[in-house]
């Protein structure tokens, strides 16, 4: 009779939780219920061969399939959690109803949750309300509006999904520790192994760990997680998953130094992938991608990433300027060419790489700027931009490849204002005129400024954008984005506009990207043939379907004609150019288009090559001042800011890098010969 008064007395405040909580679970709704689709999931980053090199996430989550769960954790999970999990409808309905009594009578809301009804609760915190505190603080409370929405939900998706399903959906969602969510993941952080090859031991303190993944973690408090993990054990035992004989103590067997888990963005790449990954990052976002689809989306973005050549790259660039040398940077892309074909070519990014890698911490040599890709070398690349001017003048017949150019010593150029620009070469030993292979080899100043001014500078930057400065010229002139409201033109202008009639832009005194002055000589190396450097081969979604990536079409930058000619006016430099003494103390032998650069002050020096043919191996190097004091960079061991006199060139400290890089990439390879000059660009056609 008591029994019967208690229960009566306790009818009325269930029922009212049941009227209030349909409200928040109305007839119909299934918006909150779990979905594995929805499911925040790890994206990958692989390099060509597939194999991983970053992850991007918010929650490090990889969701498996039930059948790539291993049955000890199986066992584990549902033994010490619900037992009855494959007989049960979803709910318990007397552990719910002694819950609702016990708050009705005063008490705390205790447990009652089967599997079914835990992996609602967890849906709801870690990815319905994930980014909603004060909706993740209503799905913790101990209320009975609480307690039946999740019985109505769990009640829903036990009718309309499998009991496999619900499991793996539930070790998919759960969080282990810190940022690792699901099975997979935390196999991988924990043990290091993966999801379907747990032990019994390996499971069973997974299994436990879920029930507090704070008290139970086995790095901060092995004992506690012993003790629970051999209470799974135990459960498992009674419940015959195990015999007698197979339910012993054993070792913890985590990781030692606790769990391992991949860094959530570039900054956690493998070495030598950081920029990368960054790049491939970007190119997705303009393609259309937002930065939550990329965190959560469960992608694998398999990247162009070469590892032998970012290897190769990575060392080079590190023998040259060390990680923590103060104040200078190295950076290095190389490019694969690719066909000389408007609606098939591809400049894919083999290697990204500088002695700095993306990070937060400084005194590791680690940087936050976008070293490689952006404009970051504000100083400039030298008489690399020599190599736009010949462009333009063979297009536009200025000059012919078998043309002489006027080379005085010194000269005074009009563009400049109200004074004219004056300009020297660095050694009055040139000759006077001097071939264009020969200047292009061997780099004076008056005879490219004077060609410039002959060509129309205006041509001249146009070329520079149509070869492959794309982002470098629609930055301003101190490598970031133009600010309309400034009153200096060098910051409120595009390059585009501020360098149009400025006869400086020859010598390369202007903020540029490492990659884009690469894809130059891919340009010239494909046949005049513009593509965007491409840092993603493919992307898959999680259900293992192509997911289509829009990328920028391939342009005609210039006549085939003119990309040949200027390629066999480029082939001297290695040979008898200001690249020749590095080139011969690299052993190397390869017929090479190149280019040097050296700024006036020795801030900056610069090389931009490439092997013969579409297959070969296009490349910048850049050895800049990257601190807050810059100065001039001085050759030795290590490369070093100084005052040595002008004693830093492209030639000696930029391009060995490149060379080093390259060479075990092409070693062993038929060389492919330049091409010769087009001959309709032989001779000037216009005066």
């Amino acid at each position: 009779m008591a029994g019967g008064l208690v229960l009566a007395g306790c009818a009325a405040p269930a029922a009212a939780g049941v009227a209030a909580v349909a409200s928040v679970v109305p007839p119909g709704t299934t918006g909150d219920l779990p979905n594995a689709a929805a499911l925040p999931a790890a994206t990958v980053l692989t390099d060509r061969d597939g194999t991983p090199i970053a992850y991007l996430d918010e929650q490090y989550r990889i969701p498996v399939s039930y059948d790539r769960i291993s049955p000890s954790m199986v066992a584990a999970i549902v033994d010490v959690e619900d037992r009855r999990f494959f007989d049960e409808s979803g709910v318990d309905p007397v552990g719910t109803l002694r819950a609702l009594v016990t708050d009705a009578a005063g008490g705390a809301v205790q447990g009652g949750s089967t599997i079914t009804q835990q992996y609602v609760k967890n849906w709801l915190i870690d990815v319905v309300d994930r980014d909603d505190p004060a909706a993740q603080r209503a799905d913790h409370a101990d209320t009975p509006t609480r307690k039946i929405r999740e019985a109505v939900l769990a009640q829903r998706l036990a009718h309309s999904t499998s009991k496999q399903d619900v499991l793996a959906g539930y070790l998919n969602t759960v969080e282990f520790t810190g940022n690792v969510y699901g099975v997979e993941a935390a196999a991988r952080a924990w043990f290091g192994t993966d999801a379907a090859h747990l032990t019994v031991p390996q499971a069973a303190l997974l299994a436990g760990a879920v029930n507090n993944p704070t008290l139970f973690d086995p790095f901060r408090h092995p004992q506690a997680a012993t003790d629970r993990r051999n209470t799974v054990i135990a459960a498992m035992r009674d419940a015959g998953s195990l015999t007698p004989a197979e339910a012993t103590a054993a070792p913890l067997g985590v990781r030692p130094g606790g769990p391992q888990v991949p860094g959530h963005n570039c900054y956690g790449a493998t070495d030598g992938a950081g920029f990368l990954c960054e790049y491939a990052v970007s190119e997705l976002e303009k393609a259309g991608f937002t930065e939550q689809q990329l965190d959560t989306g469960g992608y694998t973005i398999r990247t162009t990433l070469d590892p032998a050549a970012t290897a190769s790259a990575q060392q080079a660039v590190d023998a040259n300027v060390p990680r923590t040398q103060d104040g200078v940077a190295n950076t290095l892309a190389l490019i694969r060419p690719g066909h000389g074909d408007a609606a098939t070519g591809d400049h894919q990014i083999l290697a990204m790489v500088a002695n700095r890698r993306p990070g937060t911490d400084a005194a590791a040599g680690d940087t936050t700027r976008d070293l490689v890709a952006a404009p970051s070398n504000v100083f400039g690349a030298g008489s690399t931009f020599k190599i736009f001017t010949t462009a333009a003048a063979l297009e536009a017949g200025t000059v012919g490849y078998d043309s002489t150019l006027p080379d005085p010593a010194s000269a005074c150029f009009p563009g400049a204002g109200s004074s004219c620009y004056p300009v020297s070469n660095d050694t009055p030993n040139y000759p006077d005129p001097i071939p264009l292979p020969v200047a292009l080899a061997t780099s004076p100043n008056t005879a490219f400024v004077d060609l410039e001014e002959r060509t129309g500078i205006p041509r001249v930057v146009d070329m520079a954008r149509r070869l492959g400065l794309r982002d470098t010229l629609a930055s301003n002139a101190a490598g970031g984005t133009p600010d309309p409201s400034s009153p200096d033109a060098r910051i409120s202008q595009p390059q585009s506009q501020f360098f149009a009639n400025l006869p400086s832009f020859t010598l390369g005194v202007s903020p540029v990207s490492t990659l884009e002055e690469a894809n130059v000589a891919a340009t010239i190396q494909s046949d005049g043939v513009w593509c965007a450097p491409d840092a993603v081969l493919s992307v898959t979604g999680r259900d293992g379907a192509a997911v289509p990536v829009n990328r920028p079409a391939c342009e005609q930058a210039v006549a085939p004609g003119v990309a040949h000619t200027l390629a066999a006016g480029l082939g001297g430099d290695t040979v008898t150019g200001t690249s020749a003494a590095a080139a011969r103390a690299a052993g190397w032998t390869h017929p090479t288009i190149g280019k040097t650069g050296t700024t006036n002050s020795s801030e900056s020096v610069a090389f931009v090559g490439a092997t013969g043919g579409i297959d070969g191996v296009a490349g910048s190097s850049m050895v800049f001042a990257d601190g807050p004091n810059p100065s001039e960079i001085c050759p030795g061991d290590p490369v070093h800011l100084g005052d040595c006199g002008h004693g830093a060139f492209g030639g000696t400290v930029a391009a060995p890098p490149f060379f080093a890089a390259v060479d075990p990439l092409v070693a062993g390879r038929a060389d492919v010969p330049l091409p010769d000059p087009d001959p309709a660009y032989l001779q000037p056609r216009n005066g």
